[in-house]
């Protein structure tokens, strides 16, 4: 079994208890109560127009390198995150692959302005509410886990909550499938979600693939400046950048650095 058909199979298991523990109709109440989302392709966009658009990850730890920070608060991480100049913020809630948890989303979404993606392994619509509830403004498809159908009906719920959602795909035949679900914010993530190895050239081979009106966010592996401005010469000016940041000793200053490595000019309209 692969870590992604392991974590498929418990996933599956904890959305089940989900749906026995919180009705819809509660879950919904909770996601109505909530201030309207903040927008994140827009922030995203906005910064990728000034420079390059960073999401910063909140991620205490990984099913491939363990724990990755010790010195975990995700209040103190957020507030960084939005001064070093994050236009996003990412927030691990799966607990037993990366030790997060729905109170890490919720106290990072009450902490900054800055919009949030949950980064989580959807396989059902009522996730979405679920998000919501927690102050997310986007959610993660991850073509790798799910059918059309299942991708359809996760896209489908974050439009009627008026949340944005971020498309993964890792070769070309999810990008594909992702084109065909009318994904317009693609993820492309450099890690194989089956081996979890990690190489850049997946983001450099997939992105000419991707249509213009498509944004492309590169995902995984982005250590450096030098790494960004790698991929920019292929079109991408949106990164999602976590363990690099979580590693650092001064988040910051390290994180200020990469949305700074390279201004780009306006574009016209």
């Amino acid at each position: 079994m692969t870590i992604l058909e392991r974590i498929a199979e418990y996933k599956s298991d904890e959305i089940a208890s989900l749906k026995r523990s919180r009705p819809l109709e509660s879950i919904e109440r909770e996601a109505k109560a909530m201030p309207s989302p903040r927008g994140f392709a827009k922030s995203l966009r906005a910064a990728a127009d000034r420079g390059f658009g960073i999401i910063a990850e909140i991620k205490r730890a990984s099913p491939s390198k363990g724990l990755i920070r010790k010195d975990f608060d995700p209040e103190k991480i957020a507030r960084a995150y939005e001064r070093g100049g994050a236009a996003c913020i990412s927030v691990l809630t799966d607990r037993p692959s990366f030790q997060g948890s729905s109170e890490h989303l919720k106290t990072a979404a009450n902490s900054v302005s800055i919009p949030i993606i949950r980064k989580d392994f959807m396989l059902d619509p009522h996730q979405v509410p679920e998000s919501r509830a927690m102050g997310a403004d986007c959610v993660l498809i991850i073509m790798a886990m799910v059918s059309d159908q299942q991708a359809i009906e996760i896209k489908e719920a974050s439009e009627a909550w008026d949340m944005d959602a971020l498309v993964e795909v890792h070769d070309e035949t999810e990008l594909e499938r992702a084109c065909e679900l009318g994904a317009l914010l693609i993820g492309i993530n450099n890690r194989n979600l089956k081996t979890f190895n990690v190489s850049l050239e997946t983001t450099r081979s997939l992105a000419p693939k991707v249509p213009k009106d498509c944004e492309i966010v590169a995902e995984s592996g982005l250590a450096s400046a030098a790494d960004l401005r790698d991929l920019a010469e292929h079109g991408v000016r949106r990164f999602l950048i976590g363990e690099s940041l979580m590693r650092s000793r001064s988040i910051k200053p390290a994180l200020r650095s990469l949305v700074e490595a390279e201004r780009a000019e306006p574009r016209v309209a």
